[in-house]
């Protein structure tokens, strides 16, 4: 086949379609949450553990734990929140371009949860896909919407984190059945527009070697394994590189940072985190006592906390941080915007 010469394929048009000239900034219009009301204490758990309370909490910091009944599903709770976050930020949902899902636990192993959010919540017009990167989906699936806004393929994008995390528990291992949690969350993502809200560099990391099997489900079994002491040494130590990298890659400083929301994976994980960063506790976001571990849905879960606390507003600068199994890590720093409809 012969070839193009340069000089011709430098007078081709533009392919029709491309990214826009100009890059659009993104930023995060609104949020909503919501986690199943059913409680499972840890002194509940202790007793079929054969460990008692206080042995879960200092290991953990949970003292109870939402857990989704038997027949909730987790499409639905994922399509609630997605609703209200777009009531709450002024966006149609026919005007929703793509709807991405972050969870490894959708109600079947196909479709994706999604495809159902979407037509649920009556974004026609959308795209739909899951992502399943663990308890770093939601920040991947960040990173996903924001270079699609930011190339102007799509202009609102919904991203929603919801695990059932129950469904694949392993309810008799006492080193990691007490983390385990449910939950959904959901941000709008759009064009930034007013004098708030932008998002700024998401660095993203992997590891796929043997390491990686400290944590695995299998399809078989649909059981999860963890060791807990090699995921607790790589969590802090890839949270931490990836915290510092997001911040210097934003041209900031830790100081420069309002509000520190990392995975909600374990207390002990997060104050570990903090020290190794010499951050302000007050402004590290601690909710795992009373929401546990969500895997996808713990950001979104613990930006919700700090807006009802009233730490979370228009103009806040937040350092995001994830890992979760593969291994997978991230860290991004945003700030907070305003929906058209606040």
């Amino acid at each position: 086949m012969a070839q193009t010469a340069p000089s011709e394929l430098d007078q081709r048009a533009p392919l029709a379609g491309g990214p826009a000239p100009t890059a659009v900034r993104a930023a995060p219009y609104a949020l909503a949450t919501e986690v199943p009301p059913t409680r499972l204490t840890s002194a509940e758990l202790a007793q079929s553990l054969g460990v008692t309370e206080e042995w879960i909490i200092s290991r953990t910091g949970i003292r109870e734990r939402p857990i989704a009944g038997p027949e909730e599903r987790l499409s639905d709770y994922a399509a609630r929140v997605g609703s209200s976050a777009l009531e709450r930020a002024g966006v149609d949902p026919i005007d929703v371009d793509l709807v991405i899902v972050a969870t490894m636990t959708q109600d079947e192993l196909t479709p994706n949860a999604a495809p159902l959010v979407a037509n649920a919540i009556g974004a026609h017009r959308a795209g739909a896909f899951d992502v399943g990167a663990a308890c770093t989906a939601w920040l991947s699936g960040v990173a996903t919407a924001t270079a699609q806004i930011e190339t102007g393929r799509s202009r609102f994008v919904l991203v929603i984190g919801a695990d059932f995390i129950s469904r694949i528990n392993n309810w008799e291992d006492k080193r990691t059945a007490p983390l385990f949690a449910d939950g959904a969350g959901a941000v709008v993502f759009g064009p930034a527009d007013g004098e708030y809200g932008g998002v700024g560099p998401i660095v993203l990391g992997s590891d796929g070697s043997s390491v990686s099997q400290s944590i695995l489900a299998h399809h078989s079994d649909r059981t999860l394994e963890m060791d807990g002491p090699a995921v607790y040494r790589h969590a802090v130590a890839r949270m931490a590189e990836a915290a510092l990298a997001a911040v210097e890659r934003a041209e900031l400083a830790f100081d420069d940072i309002d509000l520190y929301v990392f995975h909600q994976a374990n207390a002990r994980i997060t104050r570990a985190l903090g020290e190794r960063l010499g951050l302000d506790p007050e402004r590290v976001v601690d909710c795992i006592e009373t929401l546990g571990n969500s895997s996808a849905a713990t950001l979104p879960l613990a930006l919700g906390v700090a807006e009802r606390e009233g730490r979370l507003k228009p103009g806040t600068r937040v350092l995001l941080g994830a890992f979760g199994a593969g291994f997978t890590w991230g860290g991004g720093v945003i700030e907070w915007g305003g929906g058209r409809g606040e």
